[in-house]
């Protein structure tokens, strides 16, 4: 049974236990290295340039990862919501500067491991590695899926691909950042949604 305090940590013991079997002093060690934290909106996690010192995992809220290449234009890499880990994952595993921004689009709660903390938990609870050696593979399979997209499919297609697979982002994010993620103009999007819209309607 959990404590007051601990009651803001059972969606990620929650999110744990999917994956892997945790025992009571198991799930009081982990919590017990687990940090709460809200951010607002428009406040950063990470910024390039920084060292990303947490794993950090949404409670609440939505984000935005992205790098601003050598004119200043936004490209969005990926988004993250409920249930999901976010952050430059490179900077974090390395210790070395990040190369991509995480921007909290609203008021944003999280729970975070820091890089100490993870290895001790690593050493104290070996499943973890397994959790996030998954995590880890299926980000990296997402991400194979998505530069084979980009340079096969049609932009129309993939827009379809994408609110077929992200229905909840589709409905929770402006589309001008929709555009950014797709590799496309926010101008380019809207003719592709109108198209579809007119489609339906002839259906």
């Amino acid at each position: 049974m959990y404590t007051t305090d601990q009651q803001q940590f059972e969606k990620i013991i929650a999110h744990f236990k999917q994956i892997i079997s945790l025992t009571e002093s198991e799930e009081d060690f982990l919590i017990s290295k687990l940090k709460y934290k809200r951010y607002l909106k428009n406040q950063y996690i990470v910024q390039e340039d920084d060292v990303y010192k947490y794993q950090t995992f949404i409670v609440s809220g939505k984000v935005k990862t992205f790098y601003s290449d050598e004119n200043g234009i936004e490209h969005i890499v990926s988004f993250g919501l409920s249930n999901w880990w976010v952050g430059d994952l490179c900077s974090f595993t390395t210790q070395t500067p990040a190369i991509f921004n995480t921007q909290c689009l609203d008021e944003t709660v999280v729970i975070q491991i820091t890089y100490d903390n993870m290895n001790e938990l690593y050493a104290k609870i070996p499943q973890l590695e397994r959790y996030f050696r998954l995590i880890v593979q299926t980000a990296y399979g997402n991400m194979t899926k998505r530069i084979v997209q980009n340079h096969a499919m049609p932009a129309k297609e993939r827009y379809l691909l994408f609110t077929e697979t992200y229905p909840e982002i589709v409905q929770q994010v402006p589309q001008y950042m929709i555009a950014s993620y797709l590799g496309v103009t926010k101008e380019f999007l809207s003719t592709i949604r109108k198209q579809l819209t007119t489609k339906d309607l002839k259906s």
